[in-house]
């Protein structure tokens, strides 16, 4: 039994351990950073990325998409900023439900750790960054949610969003 146990025991290390590399290898510069403030701030909803179906959208694999132009970059510095409230149609599932707005509670490096973090999570490359200095000039045009749902709706008509 001790045999079975010790193989047990270093199977188990060695998992945690290659997951670990694969984790780490995943980050980028604000790989730990924007990941932590994603758990503390974001990840109560929208829960590993994943959302939850017909409640709160799923983000894992579109952020990267979304951001793959500057107006889909824009757009998603103003959620963070501005939140965002009403109706989204996103891979035929319906989602009505109102995000709250960052704008006081997260600095410039935070929000931008957090964008570039989730652009991380899907396949597009070069991968979309965020800085600071991007944000900050976001930040200096306050807008309403139903602006931002708006805009969304604008840039949904000139290329449909994922």
């Amino acid at each position: 039994m001790k045999i079975v146990t010790g193989r047990m025991a270093s199977a188990l290390r060695l998992a945690c351990m290659a997951s670990t590399v694969v984790l780490l290898a995943g980050c980028t510069r604000y790989g730990q950073h924007g990941y932590a403030r994603y758990r503390t701030n974001c990840g109560i909803c929208h829960h590993g990325g994943e959302g939850m179906k017909g409640e709160i959208p799923p983000i894992s694999g579109r952020v990267d998409r979304i951001a793959a132009t500057t107006e889909g970059k824009q757009y998603l510095m103003h959620v963070l900023l501005n939140g965002l409230n009403g109706p989204l149609d996103i891979d035929g599932v319906h989602y009505n439900f109102s995000m709250p707005p960052f704008r006081t509670h997260l600095s410039d490096e935070e929000i931008a750790s957090i964008l570039s973090y989730l652009a991380t999570r899907g396949d597009t490359q070069p991968v979309p960054v965020f800085s600071a200095a991007d944000v900050a000039a976001e930040r200096a045009h306050p807008m309403t949610t139903s602006m931002v749902a708006e805009e969304r709706r604008r840039l949904d008509a000139l290329h449909p969003l994922p």
